[in-house]
């Protein structure tokens, strides 16, 4: 009997842990995404953008909402949210700064393919059969149907925007 409470405890931390590395790579996701969103949207109030800036605010809320709730599930769990992008931050900055001197269509472009990339990672913590039932549900029911939205937003946009 006491082998089995030890069998089950070790795989319950795996399980727990493993939620924790999933939710920490979305959440470092999410964070990037905010940061970049905040550096488009300084770009996007000069004369003349703010039509892509107006468009860009309620995708970095959703963004922001997506922290949170990233944030709670992790600490749920057990584990501790970071707080900064890292590496993938800088690269985001650097390559929304090359963009934005080109122009707004190229900023909008590097901000889609970031959508799609995010989208792809919430695809793939769904394929994960042992993804929680609550990150699931949260990914399913939030996280990826707004990521989603985004994309077909940024789409629209992009068609809006002369090149």
């Amino acid at each position: 009997m006491m082998q089995f409470r030890v069998i089950k405890k070790i795989i319950t931390e795996d399980f727990i842990m493993h939620n924790i590395k999933t939710i920490e790579k979305l959440l470092k996701d999410e964070l990037s995404a905010t940061e970049t969103y905040q550096q488009a949207l300084e770009k996007f109030r000069l004369p003349g953008g703010q039509f892509v800036a107006n468009s860009l605010t309620p995708i970095l809320g959703a963004h922001k909402g997506a922290v949170s709730s990233l944030e709670a599930l992790m600490t749920k769990l057990g584990g501790t949210p970071q707080k900064g992008t890292g590496v993938w931050g800088s690269w985001a900055k650097l390559i929304l700064e090359g963009a934005s001197l080109l122009g707004k269509q190229s900023a909008i472009k590097v901000l889609l393919e970031g959508e799609k990339s995010g989208e792809g990672d919430y695809e793939a913590a769904l394929k994960d059969t042992t993804l929680s039932s609550e990150a699931r549900t949260l990914i399913e029911t939030k996280l990826l149907p707004a990521q989603q939205s985004h994309i077909r937003s940024l789409d629209r946009l992009l068609d809006a925007t002369p090149a």
